[in-house]
């Protein structure tokens, strides 16, 4: 369990409430940062506020604008906005229930493990959490943590509960604008049944460790690589060119029919059926290996 809370209160259901403690259900992926290296020196290369004109400006003297127009702001300080900053609360209100798969999926935008703060509050805790996952709802409620109010759900999770931070309505773009052109018709039955019978094959339980991020992957090796090279000259790898859009289009019922039977469909080479396999494998580009100048 992380050693520091979130979020630390009161859960509040009608005349219940139950103590609880909010812990972070997720970490920063595998990232990789960079510095901008001044190469001739190998210092890092530092940043100067600047105003066009002025030059270099003391930090006493900047303030935070809003752009009302083209180069015209409306000026605040610190204390103005630290004044409409929202009071934290202790008490998250759950104040509606919605079946769970009332809200769509880009409404959620980070998940918090919620536990019971003592073993006084574990038997309410375990009441809601079981009249939850009965009646198939989801609670919501506005959590005031940090200055700001976040729009929350609250649902079962195994044992436990977790809570989420929903995006307001303001903040997701709607699906129509991007779908609109999609034309609204029937598919093609046999073709449907194609690819539902490959996605049945395909289905099997989910093992997110089994899935990584191969480019951040490949940059700690190309890292590890040039920390024992011990020298700055590049290290480049072949990446094969992917194909243009429209090239080698393959007839999808035959692409689907071939990924059923467990074959992966091949991309037409227009090469006739009479050329021996020699000459194909003698024309196919090698693959070049890493290399280090």
């Amino acid at each position: 369990m992380a050693t520091r809370a979130y979020w630390q209160g009161q859960i509040k259901l009608a005349l219940v409430s139950i103590p609880v403690e909010i812990y972070p259900a997720t970490r920063s992926g595998a990232t990789i940062a960079f510095n901008q290296i001044h190469e001739p020196s190998g210092k890092r290369v530092r940043y100067e506020k600047v105003v066009p004109g002025i030059g270099p400006v003391d930090p006493d003297d900047i303030l935070k604008g809003f752009e009302v127009s083209k180069d015209h702001y409306v000026l605040l300080d610190d204390e103005e906005i630290e004044a409409v900053r929202i009071e934290s609360r202790s008490t998250l209100d759950l104040v509606q229930f919605v079946d769970s798969n009332e809200i769509d999926v880009l409404y959620y935008e980070k998940p918090y493990f919620v536990v019971p703060a003592d073993e006084l509050a574990e038997e309410a805790y375990s009441v809601l959490r079981d009249a939850l996952r009965q009646t198939g709802k989801v609670g919501l409620g506005q959590l005031s943590v940090r200055g700001r109010e976040q729009l929350v759900s609250l649902k079962p999770c195994g044992r436990g509960l977790v809570l989420e931070v929903l995006r307001y309505a303001d903040e997701v773009h709607k699906a129509q604008g991007y779908f609109r052109d999609i034309p609204d018709k029937a598919v093609d039955k046999d073709l449907l049944d194609l690819a539902t019978m490959l996605i049945e094959r395909k289905t099997a339980p989910f093992h997110p460790d089994e899935f990584h991020d191969r480019y951040v992957d490949a940059l700690h090796q190309l890292i590890e690589r040039k920390r024992k090279a011990k020298d700055d000259k590049p290290i480049l790898e072949d990446v094969s060119e992917p194909p243009r859009r429209g090239a080698n289009v393959i007839d999808l019922m035959a692409a689907l029919k071939k990924s059923v039977d467990g074959e992966a469909p091949t991309k037409p080479t227009g090469k006739s059926a009479s050329e021996s396999p020699r000459k194909t494998a003698a024309r196919a580009p090698a693959r070049r290996r890493t290399k280090s100048a």
